[in-house]
């Protein structure tokens, strides 16, 4: 009985690969876990602080564009794009939210047939959207990263 285990230990031991096992390079490692990110989607999207309670996250992001279109439409409805351009009723701003809470808001070009001014628009949308309230950058793997989204602003006029 003996030798029949010290033989199949001996057996054992050489047909493991328990000496025989490769350690993985850092650098394999670091690019297996870059290539499983998916970089296009974010943990956390950009939020204020009237979405913060939202545990939901396609909730949150309705209620984060839903807080800047509104916002924006608050603040530039009482301005002098409808005089400029009274046919022009919606405008698309592309936001850019930095991983500092830095805000950029620039008109993108029209894609219908109504032709505008971008630089005016630009103009007017930069001094009304200065002090524009804070807003959480995106969270990508527990780090604040830069986020872009075109949102489509609805002109109403006041009357």
């Amino acid at each position: 009985m003996r030798k029949t285990l010290i033989y199949l230990f001996t057996i054992l031991l050489s047909s493991c690969q328990l000496f025989d096992k490769k350690v993985p390079d850092e650098n394999e490692l670091l690019q297996q876990k870059l290539q499983e990110i998916d970089w296009k989607q974010v943990d956390q999207f950009p939020s204020v602080s009237s979405c913060d309670a939202i545990l939901d996250k396609e909730t949150q992001k309705d209620c984060l564009f839903q807080f800047l279109s509104e916002t924006i439409q608050a603040r530039i409805s009482t301005d002098t794009i409808h005089v400029l351009y009274p046919e022009l009723d919606t405008i698309s701003v592309k936001v850019t939210i930095n991983s500092d809470a830095s805000l950029i808001f620039e008109t993108q070009k029209p894609t219908d047939s109504i032709s505008y001014d971008i630089e005016v628009i630009d103009s007017i949308l930069q001094d009304r959207l200065a002090n524009f309230p804070k807003i959480e950058p995106a969270i990508k793997q527990g780090i604040k990263v830069k986020s872009q989204f075109v949102l489509p602003v609805i002109l109403k006029v006041t009357e």
